[in-house]
């Protein structure tokens, strides 16, 4: 706000967005809209600034009490939800200069827009469903006197929770009058506090559980029958997905995929690729790089593709790709940074004369090594004789950077391209920070306690005879989960997960349903259903049987192993 002859009045087009915890008070709001305002403007006036309520009475208490403000007490005060509050800043010698208690003439200005959400992922922006944009398109506006356009009548529903969950806000600035105080202390990634569960859930609402596309799968070659999956003319991506397993005779296993059978086809899928000639670089930090054969199959646009639909579908990230990779794919690589080494690059011929170069002891040296390889050098554009032996540095992170990304950029393109697959690449450009675990490394590992508190357990009535048993062997069940932490049975914690639900670890898009432990006394074994995210263990007498006969149930599942 700013003084005018009529009093304190807002100035069009400077409203802006400003994050906040419900926690913050009055200064540390006001310190972080300053900032913002002049992050923004650089010809916001220097000195003091005040925290004002849209009618022009500075904020320092909760209205009508002495309680002073914070966002969380003004949020119980209101008694409503909201995801956003309009407050100003204005000068200090302004506000002085102004009768801060006379009210303001135009109605826009005299009250706190409070937006009440009926959903935490509801939005303000209109944006249709992305194709070969990568960016939200504000909605018309159709009041311009209010702070922010927002119409149940005239917004397509399903916008509503996809624009929150996958694009940043948009304001019309010349609509917006006020500062934008957003979020709540319980947001805590991404531009709207979402998870990558929530962003995959409104991802996955566009496919058709009404409509399949088939999969016919043996454990021992999961790449050649998913491969004749997603190259099958009539595959769609927006249809769901039905795994059939074949056993080693290649019988057809009885049943059919609610579930189960898709999560565990996705997780051997995503390890599958790990391990294809497209892929180069250590274990867990693998770039691209172009062969030829791979480019006449298409086989980046196929790996794209099936990361892309594993996610959406429920299963696993890749977990593998480099940090650089990943940024390069979604924009946000920066030209002085490339988080590769000489070490991770495989070809020996490649790495022999970069090491060479950076042993180099002396000038002389170096311009010789530079010379042997001037070809190599030159293809990647980065040939050149340094004044000092500093520059060898340069040399070498130039050539990375083109060894890594320059020259694969068909591939890289192709693969991305795959990616685009349900609107996937779109949502990694938008939500970076929160795909990057499960595409580039390994989530969180998995614990004893995680996995304990991941199962619900079924019990049978209090009192009991069953119920006690049943107590009894659920200590057996949470020693063995220490042990396999500990390493101390034939099994890892990865080994149990999948075993009941099909998943070696937590996927991005959350476990649906819960998985649930049962105790069962029909078999000495356990029992995984994986469709339903169900382990039934045995009621063993001792520990040491529990122990013996969960290794052995769990190692004999079927595919395991094979894989």
């Amino acid at each position: 706000m700013t003084r005018t002859s009529d009093g304190i009045r807002p100035v069009r087009g400077k409203s802006l967005p400003v994050d906040v915890h419900c926690h913050w008070s009055t200064e540390q709001i006001l310190s972080a809209s300053v900032k913002k305002h002049k992050d923004f403007n650089q010809d916001l006036a220097d000195g003091p600034y005040v925290l004002l309520y849209p009618d022009t009475r500075e904020v320092s208490t909760i209205p009508g009490t002495n309680t002073p403000f914070t966002i969380q007490k003004y949020k119980d005060a209101i008694g409503k939800a909201y995801q956003r509050i309009n407050l100003y800043i204005c000068n200090h010698d302004d506000f002085l200069n102004t009768d801060c208690d006379t009210e303001c003439e135009s109605e826009e200005d005299n009250e706190v827009q409070v937006k009440v959400v009926e959903s935490p992922l509801s939005d303000t922006v209109v944006w249709d469903f992305p194709d070969n944009h990568s960016t939200p398109e504000t909605a018309p506006s159709t009041n311009r006197g209010s702070n922010l356009q927002t119409s149940s009548e005239t917004q397509d529903p399903c916008y509503s929770t996809y624009t929150s969950v996958y694009a940043p806000i948009v304001i019309d600035s010349d609509s917006d009058k006020e500062v934008l105080i957003e979020k709540d202390e319980s947001e805590t990634q991404s531009t709207n506090g979402l998870t990558a569960a929530e962003v995959l859930e409104e991802l996955a609402s566009k496919t058709v559980k009404t409509s399949v596309s088939r999969f016919n799968i043996n454990r021992a070659n999961v790449w050649d029958g998913a491969a004749r999956g997603f190259r099958r003319v009539s595959y769609n991506p927006t249809d769901d997905i039905l795994v059939k397993f074949s056993d080693d005779a290649g019988q057809r296993e009885d049943g059919m995929d609610n579930g189960g059978p898709k999560r565990e086809f996705l997780t051997l899928l995503m390890k599958c690729l790990r391990s294809r000639r497209i892929f180069d670089g250590p274990e867990d930090s693998k770039f691209l790089t172009f062969d030829s054969a791979a480019a006449r199959e298409d086989e980046y646009f196929l790996a794209g593709r099936m990361i892309a639909t594993s996610l959406v579908h429920g299963g696993p990230g890749p977990a593998f790709l480099s940090k650089t990779l990943y940024q390069h794919l979604i924009g946000t690589t920066k030209s002085d940074v490339v988080e590769v080494t000489i070490e991770d690059v495989t070809d020996e011929a490649t790495k022999s004369f970069l090491l060479a170069i950076s042993n180099a002891a002396t000038l002389k040296e170096l311009h010789g090594c530079i010379e042997m390889h001037c070809s190599l050098l030159q293809t990647a554009g980065c040939y050149g004789f340094p004044d000092s032996l500093d520059g060898k540095g340069n040399i070498i992170k130039d050539y990375l950077k083109w060894y890594i990304i320059y020259r694969n950029h068909f591939s890289i393109q192709r693969f991305k391209d795959g990616l685009a697959t349900l609107g996937v690449i779109h949502a990694l450009q938008q939500h970076p920070l929160l795909f990057q675990p499960f595409m580039c490394s390994r989530p969180e590992p998995l614990t004893s306690d995680v996995l304990e508190d991941m199962f619900a357990v079924v019990l049978s009535e209090p009192g009991s005879s069953r119920r006690q048993e049943e107590t009894r062997v659920l200590g057996f069940w949470r020693d063995y989960l220490i042990d396999a932490e500990d390493t101390k049975t034939a099994v890892s914690l990865q080994d149990i997960l999948m075993f009941a639900t099909g998943l070696n670890s937590i996927p991005p898009a959350g476990m649906e349903p819960r998985p649930r432990l049962l105790f069962g006394d029909a078999s000495r074994f356990p029992l995984g259903k994986t469709c339903a995210n169900t382990i039934v263990i045995p009621i063993a007498q001792s520990y040491k049987q529990f122990q013996a006969d969960m290794d052995f149930g769990i190692l004999n599942s079927p595919g395991f192993g094979l894989y």
